[in-house]
């Protein structure tokens, strides 16, 4: 019985995952094979399975070599500057927005690394590194860090501003701290190094 059990187990955590990630995939590529596979249907005559996904995937393409030169560029923003004064669309592009631009890691304004900062009153703390920036207050100007701590999976967080000079750059990258987040803390390594690392305000920062 202990036998039975255990296999069963196991079994059910390899089985139900691999599943779910299948559905998973295989319902992706029929919402975006569908996405422009009827249209595709009147102007060939027939179902060809796959080519909405490839034409989407094409479309996708030549929208980013179109929006990545100075020309298409410039467009986009005067496009996406008339659309935001439309307020049911800016409410729901807006934040979308928002979210895909911090996960891309080629934009300016995505997450940039993973931080662990000693908080006297939370204790140690992870997030993710969004901006640095100088706060003066009279006294000269001080580093400081705006880092993004998720507290609902990864939509809905935080944002804490600490002294550059509390933050511990961990062996962590992104992908992986945000897997962090998602499995609640499971996918920490047993062994995390937070080596020193040279700040923008000419500092380095102790090891952890």
């Amino acid at each position: 019985m202990q036998w039975f059990r255990r296999s069963l187990i196991a079994g059910f955590f390899v089985t139900v995952p691999l599943i779910v990630s299948v559905v998973a995939l295989v319902w992706m590529f029929q919402w975006i094979d569908g996405l422009m596979g009827p249209h595709l249907v009147r102007w060939l005559g027939q179902e060809v399975p796959g080519l909405g996904l490839l034409a989407t995937i094409a479309g996708m393409l030549i929208v980013g070599a179109f929006a990545t030169n100075v020309l298409g560029r410039r467009l986009v923003e005067r496009a996406e500057k008339y659309l935001m004064r439309v307020p049911i669309f800016k409410t729901v592009y807006a934040p979308v927005k928002q979210l895909m631009l911090a996960f891309s890691p080629d934009n300016e304004y995505g997450f940039k690394k993973v931080v662990i900062v000693e908080d006297l009153e939370r204790g140690f703390v992870l997030g993710f590194l969004t901006k640095e920036f100088d706060l003066d207050r009279g006294l000269g100007a001080e580093r400081l860090m705006a880092i993004y701590v998720p507290t609902n999976h990864l939509y809905l967080g935080d944002i804490r501003i600490y002294p550059s000079r509390l933050a511990r750059f961990p062996n962590i990258t992104v992908q992986e701290g945000i897997r962090i987040f998602l499995t609640g803390g499971m996918a920490v390594a047993d062994l995390v190094r937070a080596d020193t690392e040279q700040v923008s305000d000419g500092q380095a920062s102790e090891p952890l």
